[in-house]
């Protein structure tokens, strides 16, 4: 009998059952009064009467009124390149240990953002709610004493100025509870090698060596791993390494388009659970079965706003035109994008995080995550969200028999006019016609803008296939493997060019 693991499940179904029913719309009113009370006396909290907004009848809407949308550049420019250079209580009080080191998916150089000691008590504070979550799960007393891989950045952080920098993943694993050091996998040591392919080949060889239970990391990295694990073993599928692997977290991006691939690799089910954990907090989680959107973390040190995603209110480098209505969690709606704003308790403030999000269930405060500001694909009109280009490539899978883990297009002009250019990742041998034949007419169906550009500017869909391997390839010359890094669903006509020439160079070795 696993007794142990029946003292863990019981205590995570007492536990949540003695919660009460929690109200995130007035979780939300409190953390807002908390954040801006303990940022009364920073810099930026005396510039915009924090004080003041806190007398007001409608805090959250005083907030509003007085504070400006920022995105990186601009609240960089302004105010953390301060916290940067050392300087103390600028947008939060004090002055950090940590900044999570962040390019996102399109930047061309690392963005520091601050990690208080606050934020990591935040995002362990979520990381817990979501074990306790657990217990809305079908799962066995003996799941909670197996060991857990989590596959992040490297845990071996740089030291600049006095201050410890590097993705927040690494940040995180580097400061996890001393209680779950014996179920963290792969190990302190190895997750300090920074080289992310001899990391991996670490892990590989003393795959035998651990019970893992469940995984937690970005699809694309996680499934190259799986993969090296299997080919190093010389098995058909991880469960016959990992027989008790039955939970697979995943975040940084959507699952749909992983799907497919991933469940190649198992010889048995697990059950998927979507995280959303960014640079600048643990935003949501899966906390049940049934559904694959994402509870906010509504009473944790983060405060949200939602703004309506329109294109009168989107700049074209995806930044927030200052008009922009926000409204609270108490007015959203269903089925409608919003652009995610946070306030945090790192010292972020109205702060553009580049994700759009859709609630599927106001009362509860889940959500799904349906794109990026800077990756909606508006040329000549044809307004495609990534969870668009998403079902397009899930339907593509099934209607041709694929696996389609990767893929990134752009609205590219030809001496004819503008095309919407694919490139596919799959193994085996596609078609590139039907594949574009399919694209394009599951796009027109699903989406009366793209149809109707389809019909004026927009002059058709082309296709390329490549090996699902040239993705990592191009994020590890671009970026660095592993961690964080996701690879870019939309780009620029000038770094598709760059792109285009990195497939050929990879076509010709």
């Amino acid at each position: 009998m696993a007794m142990i693991g029946n003292i863990i499940k019981g205590f995570i179904d007492i536990t949540d059952k003695l919660s009460t029913d929690s109200n995130p719309v007035e979780e939300q009113k409190e953390v807002l009064k908390d954040l801006l009370a303990h940022a009364s006396s920073t810099a930026l909290g005396k510039k915009f009467g924090f004080e003041t907004i806190l007398k007001e009848e409608n805090v959250q809407q005083a907030f509003s009124d007085a504070v400006p949308y920022y995105d990186y550049n601009t609240i960089a420019n302004e105010w953390w390149h301060k916290v940067v250079d050392g300087e103390r209580d600028i947008t939060w009080p004090g002055n950090p240990d940590y900044f999570a080191l962040s390019s996102g998916t399109t930047g061309k150089k690392s963005k520091r953002i601050p990690v208080t000691d606050a934020m990591i008590s935040s995002i362990r504070n979520a990381g817990i709610q979501q074990v306790m979550a657990l217990s809305n799960f079908d799962l066995p007393p003996d799941f909670f004493e197996k060991e857990i891989m989590m596959l992040g950045s490297s845990t071996d952080l740089d030291v600049r100025d006095g201050h410890q920098e590097g993705e927040i993943s690494g940040i995180s694993a580097s400061n996890i509870p001393f209680w779950f050091k014996g179920y963290y996998k792969p190990g302190e040591e190895i997750a300090k090698i920074d080289d992310w392919d001899e990391r991996v080949r670490h892990i590989a060889k003393n795959a035998k060596n651990w019970d893992i239970g469940a995984l937690s990391g970005i699809p694309s990295w996680m499934e190259l791993m799986l993969k090296e694990v299997i080919d190093y073993h010389g098995v058909d599928h991880i469960h016959e390494i990992w027989p008790n692997l039955r939970v697979y977290t995943s975040g940084g991006v959507a699952f749909d388009p992983y799907e497919k691939s991933f469940k190649a690799l198992l010889g048995k089910p697990v059950q998927i659970i979507d995280t959303y954990l960014a640079s600048e907090g643990f935003i949501a989680f899966q906390s049940r079965p049934g559904t694959t959107a994402m509870k906010l973390v509504t009473d944790n040190g983060i405060y949200f706003e939602f703004v309506p995603f329109e294109p009168e209110y989107i700049k074209p480098d995806g930044s927030l035109s200052q008009d922009a209505p926000s409204l609270t969690l108490g007015e959203v709606e269903t089925d409608v994008d919003y652009v995610l704003i946070i306030s945090t308790v790192s010292g972020a403030w109205r702060y553009l995080i580049g994700d759009t999000i859709e609630f599927t269930d106001v009362s509860k405060a889940e959500i799904k995550i349906t794109g990026r500001t800077k990756f909606f694909l508006n040329t000549v009109g044809s307004q495609l969200s990534v969870n668009k280009m998403n079902d397009a490539v899930k339907n593509l899978e099934e209607s041709l028999g694929l696996k389609i883990p990767e893929y990134t297009l752009c609205a590219k002009r030809y001496d004819d006019g503008f095309y919407h250019t694919w490139y596919l990742g799959a193994e085996g041998d596609a078609n590139p016609e039907k594949a574009a034949e399919a694209l394009d007419a599951h796009l027109k169906d699903a989406n009366k803008n793209y149809k109707v550009a389809r019909s004026k500017a927009l002059e058709g869909v082309k296709v390329h296939f490549v090996h699902p391997n040239v993705f990592s390839e191009w994020n590890g010359a671009k970026k660095k493997k592993g961690g964080q890094v996701k690879m870019e669903r939309v780009m620029g006509e000038e770094k598709f060019e760059e792109w285009e020439a990195f497939v050929a160079g990879q076509n010709t070795d």
